[in-house]
């Protein structure tokens, strides 16, 4: 992916989905319009932090490259640099993958 030029603000970050295998467990092959959207994607960028009620900011726990699985219908899709990434904000995400 070529270098996004877009930069998160707050808790936010970009996400890229990672596709869904192509078959099934039982070796069916499953056909576009039958896939559902994955729920786990590649962090390609991330905001600086939200803030605490004193105003000091609090870094995000994720960083550009982690793998990560996020809820069905998490984040607002975009498309940038010709890619469909979404937005959404830290909390959508429900744990890195390692």
């Amino acid at each position: 992916m070529a270098k996004l030029k877009f930069r998160p603000l707050h808790d936010r970050v970009v996400v890229k989905r990672i596709d869904a295998d192509e078959k099934s467990a039982g070796g069916i092959i499953i056909p576009d319009t039958a896939k559902e959207k994955p729920s786990q994607g590649e962090i390609v960028a991330v905001g600086p932090g939200g803030r605490d009620e004193a105003g000091k900011l609090i870094p995000l726990d994720l960083k550009t490259g982690d793998k990560v699985l996020f809820g069905k219908w998490s984040g607002t899709e975009v498309k940038l640099n010709g890619e469909e990434l979404l937005i959404m904000k830290e909390s959508d995400i429900m744990g890195v993958i390692v």
